[in-house]
């Protein structure tokens, strides 16, 4: 059986967002987590709400890709990797908000 099809965890994040996603009805956040200039893959990414709370995680592709489907808000997004961790914070509305996230380079 493939990773793949085990059936629990995120989609890709970097395979595009599906057709049958409506993005004028979806708040969608995405970004890339950076250590400087590169791209920081295996990063986990944490989607907090207005209160901090945990929301949901998911783990930055080979390429440092994340995406969250999300209500729209204020969120805050937090990195965690062997760089370093980092925070932002973000006021998404609905379609896609592109967001940077950077961790401290080593």
């Amino acid at each position: 059986m493939s990773s793949n099809s085990l059936g629990c965890g995120a989609p890709a994040q970097s395979a595009p967002i599906p057709a049958s996603v409506d993005v004028e009805k979806e708040t969608v956040i995405t970004g890339v987590v950076r250590a400087g200039e590169e791209p920081v893959a295996g990063a986990y990414v944490r989607l907090l709400d207005g209160s901090g709370e945990f929301t949901a995680e998911v783990v930055t592709s080979p390429l440092g890709q994340f995406r969250f489907f999300a209500a729209p808000g204020t969120w805050t997004l937090r990195a965690l990797s062997r760089h370093g961790n980092g925070d932002t914070v973000v006021t998404a509305d609905r379609g896609i908000n592109e967001v940077a996230l950077a961790v401290a380079a080593e």
